[in-house]
């Protein structure tokens, strides 16, 4: 049966925690430089205000 150290808890998750964290942060930054955009550079794009509006008032957490 392996040790287990009570001192040193091993967090095998943590790299994949913060590469969560780094696209939440990506997400939460692309939804804020989408609501900035005027109506001309949306329609650029092929979006509407509406959706953009959707879009940037979603939480970080949805992807």
């Amino acid at each position: 049966m392996p040790s287990v150290s009570l001192l040193r808890p091993r967090l095998p998750q943590l790299p994949r925690l913060r590469a969560r964290f780094a696209a939440w942060l990506d997400l939460r930054s692309s939804r804020a430089a989408l609501a900035r955009l005027d109506d001309h550079l949306l329609a650029d794009i092929g979006l509407e205000r509406g959706y953009a509006d959707r879009e940037a008032s979603r939480p970080f957490w949805q992807a």
